[in-house]
């Protein structure tokens, strides 16, 4: 060890949902962790994010569930428009219960979330500006070389660090593919109300996918996929050319004025459009989630196509089942330190890799196959998409999200 190396029994790489709500459910066990996070500041790219019953009873797990109900609607029903017609193919009541509860969704604001997590974790639990650039073993410690030049002796290495994860890169997890689609996202803000129901409204067909839904009663996020063509090029160039795309791709459609009204109001996502890309997801089968005292989570371990809104939401399931496997690891146990201790971490490692791994699998390839048939403009895909299969979709989105990853202690 080098006299100006730090060590840290556990280092969080990346302060996003994932990592944040692994910190909490750690600081919840009686565990400490380190969380690094590249920018300056927390990150709250994207605006918004559809908050499905899984993602809440994470929350409710972490503790901050009702915090975050009473900042946004719970949205009343999906309506699902067939974008070339006009016609509406599927309205289905989001109140209705699962096999586990009530559904329960809503469109949360990335920041008040992301604040409320940080809110919970003792002061000096984040450092900014801190970028892991290279991991080197030292027997069972992990050195982490930092771009600032610092260095990092880690006991525990969890990589929540993005689609482009350092962590998941040197576990050997396959690179993610490219899709073939983008999505540009906004948000509209209201001072005196927008006046809009608290309905899920999706456009589906015609070469594209789009969708809003109120936050609460003064914001409305929106998103807008496609598949890009050379007819695209330069739409990014700036905030004013990928609305005026949007809204040009949506006019050629039967999508209703009112809907055009919030994207011409809202600002622009930081990123303009955004390739879509995920992890194939038969590679997760045999893939080395966790090695030793190393794993990923979010989107480091399953980047996934928006279809489904369940990215954010798995990202937090990642969170609560990895600080119960971990937690359990370490607390309450006789023997400190030492090989023992190694092996119990690497036990939760293990067993938090079981868990999740099937449900990573699912997830990405449920929500590249309905973001294929939502999107499709074929005549044959939209016919069967529009006049049998919409039903099947919808309720197939309300069963993903009808899952339950247990508290901190079970």
């Amino acid at each position: 060890m080098q006299p100006n190396d730090a060590a840290e029994d556990i280092v969080i790489a990346g302060a996003g949902l994932a990592g944040l709500a692994a910190a909490l459910g750690l600081h919840r066990k009686g565990v400490r962790s380190l969380v690094l996070e590249s920018s300056p500041t927390l990150r709250a790219s994207g605006f918004a994010f559809t908050t499905w019953t899984n993602a809440f009873r994470a929350l409710d797990a972490l503790g901050v569930g009702e915090k975050i109900r009473k900042q946004h609607l719970q949205a009343q029903a999906l309506r699902v428009i067939a974008s070339a017609t006009g016609e509406t193919v599927r309205e289905a009541d989001l109140t209705r219960s699962g096999k586990r509860g009530p559904n329960e969704i809503r469109c949360v604001r990335r920041d008040l979330l992301l604040q409320a997590l940080e809110e919970e974790l003792p002061r000096g639990t984040i450092r900014y500006s801190s970028k892991i650039v290279s991991i080197e073993e030292d027997g069972d410690i992990k050195i982490l070389q930092l771009a600032d030049g610092s260095v990092l002796r880690a006991k525990v290495l969890i990589g929540c660090d993005g689609i482009n994860s350092v962590v998941a890169k040197w576990l050997g997890l396959a690179k993610p593919s490219y899709s073939g689609r983008s999505a540009a996202r906004g948000f509209a803000h209201y001072p005196d109300g927008h006046g809009f129901e608290p309905k899920f409204l999706q456009f589906v067909g015609d070469g594209f996918r789009a969708g809003m839904l109120p936050c609460n009663q003064t914001d409305i996020y929106w998103f807008f996929t496609w598949t890009p063509s050379e007819h695209d090029k330069g739409a990014d160039e700036s905030a004013a050319k990928m609305k005026q795309f949007v809204l040009d791709k949506l006019r050629g459609s039967k999508v209703p004025e009112e809907a055009l009204a919030v994207i011409a109001k809202s600002e622009m996502s930081d990123v303009l459009a955004a390739p879509l890309r995920f992890r194939p997801p038969l590679s997760l089968v045999t893939a080395s989630i966790s090695k030793g005292n190393v794993c990923v989570a979010g989107d480091a371990l399953h980047p996934m196509t928006p279809d489904l809104g369940q990215g954010g939401c798995s990202a937090l399931e990642d969170g609560v089942v990895l600080a119960r496997c971990l937690g359990d690891a370490l607390v309450g146990k006789d023997a400190k330190g030492g090989s023992a201790e190694n092996k119990r971490i690497e036990a939760g490692l293990r067993e938090y890799a079981r868990i999740r791994r099937w449900r990573s699998v699912e997830l990405i390839a449920t929500a590249y196959t309905i973001g294929f048939i939502q999107e499709s403009n074929h005549a044959i895909v939209s016919f069967l998409r529009d006049k049998f299969l919409s039903g099947v979709l919808a309720g197939r989105l309300l069963k993903m999200a009808d899952y339950d990853c247990g508290t901190l202690s079970n």
